[in-house]
């Protein structure tokens, strides 16, 4: 069926039948050896080379209607490819593709008193559906470690960058035919129609899991609406709390690379607690406000700099994606866990110490998906963790939790080997 018969039909209708086929390839993917997989993928990651040109024209299409529909600098810079971002896109689907395949692994092995043989094996969650907006190397990354992953991938991406995943998408089809793989294991929703994002959600028993990528709106709505499992995050709160035997110019440093680095993702600090009895919190916020960072302060934090705005009630609840960070003084490392508990998002949350105790207690305490000593959050990445291109960070306590990679899309089955035993 036509691109153009399909997106004249219900938006139930298309996603039934982008999924039916979607779990169809996903039969044949389930039976490729992980050599055979990685194969498709290396001529996918080809395959988006040799698309250069025609991919940079299709972003370049989108960027000039993002720029007149008056998308912020930080969206546009979320949305831009060049050669070396799509060198890095097509880079991190060979990455993906040399990672150990989970799929058949055993997870653990029993031996009742009856002799009968328990073991724990990964498997593919089955059909994944992908809602996600702007970034068009989700198209790629989303794509590479599902199929890695044995499942079927239904990809919805944000009108933005409409063009960009379309270019992108139509490469990765064309290496795995070229691999002889099932197309059909990777596909892109051909409609922008909202109310198809509504029919992905309803779709429980023909979509297996939900992943959500994008801003709060999108995934609050995702998580209220969904009739299918949902693995996300709602906001990266995250904070940089400096501890009394902080070293100051590793503070310096930490503090200004995981605030400015990159202020639109996740893991960009948006938060920082200064221990009352840390030396040296006046030389660390004026960096972080020679740098251009916005300073939005408690009381004391403003004492520090005459630069520092008074924050609001919100500044605390607040996921900026922007060269802005509220800060705070505390008194100790008691203070400072007390403030993360209420505020934090259970993103990412690091202490910046030279006390091994005081370190020790901030990993054990904090409740986050990631929790750091001595370093930038910014490194809240699975590809930093060294899982390969990630589908997002989970918050959530079940199933997976930080960044979701291949084995977090895999579930596992039991198998029971028996010798003729029957139950009394």
């Amino acid at each position: 069926m036509s691109v153009q018969t399909l997106v004249e039909i219900s938006p139930e209708a298309l996603v039934e039948r982008l999924a039916l086929a979607g779990r169809a390839a996903q039969r044949v993917l389930a039976q490729m050896s992980a050599e055979e997989k990685a194969a498709a993928l290396r001529a996918a990651a080809r395959s988006l080379r040799e698309a250069e040109s025609d991919i940079l024209v299709a972003n370049a299409r989108d960027l000039a209607a993002g720029e007149a529909n008056g998308l912020t600098k930080a969206m546009l810079d979320r949305l831009m490819l060049d050669p070396a971002r799509l060198a890095g896109i097509a880079a991190a689907v060979e990455q993906v593709a040399a990672l150990p395949d989970p799929v058949g692994q055993v997870i653990d092995r029993s031996e009742r008193p009856n002799g009968l043989l328990l073991s724990r094996v990964r498997v593919p969650v089955g059909l994944i559906g992908i809602i996600y907006e702007s970034r068009p190397n989700v198209t790629a990354d989303a794509a590479a470690l599902c199929f890695r992953s044995g499942n079927a991938v239904l990809l919805r991406g944000g009108s933005e960058a409409v063009h960009s995943n379309r270019a992108i998408h139509a490469a990765l089809v064309r290496g795995l035919d070229a691999a002889g793989a099932p197309v059909d294991a990777i596909q892109l929703v051909p409609s922008q129609d909202r109310a198809v994002v509504g029919a992905m959600l309803a779709a429980a028993g023909l979509i297996d899991m939900i992943v959500p990528r994008g801003g709060k709106s999108l995934v609050a709505r995702v998580q209220a609406d969904a009739r299918v499992p949902v693995l996300a995050h709602l906001d990266g709160i995250c904070h940089t709390y400096i501890h009394a035997a902080a070293d100051p110019a590793m503070a310096r440093t930490i503090a200004l690379n995981a605030k400015m680095r990159r202020t639109g993702i996740c893991g960009a600090m948006e938060t920082l607690l200064l221990d009352a009895r840390f030396p040296a919190s006046a030389e660390v916020v004026a960096a972080l406000l020679d740098a251009g960072c916005e300073l939005r302060g408690d009381a004391r934090a403003c004492s520090l700099d005459k630069r520092i705005l008074p924050a609001g009630a919100n500044d605390w609840d607040t996921e900026y994606l922007d060269a802005i960070l509220s800060v705070a003084v505390v008194d100790g490392l008691e203070a400072a866990l007390d403030h993360i508990d209420r505020h934090s998002s259970h993103h990412t949350d690091a202490i910046v110490t030279a006390d091994a105790v005081a370190a020790e207690r901030f990993l054990n305490e904090v409740d986050s998906a990631i929790v750091m000593v001595n370093a930038s959050t910014q490194f809240a990445d699975g590809g930093e963790f060294g899982l390969g291109a990630e589908i997002g960070i989970a918050t959530g306590r079940l199933h997976a939790r930080g960044p979701v990679a291949l084995e977090g899309l895999t579930t596992y089955k039991w198998q029971v080997r028996g010798t003729g035993q029957v139950r009394p």
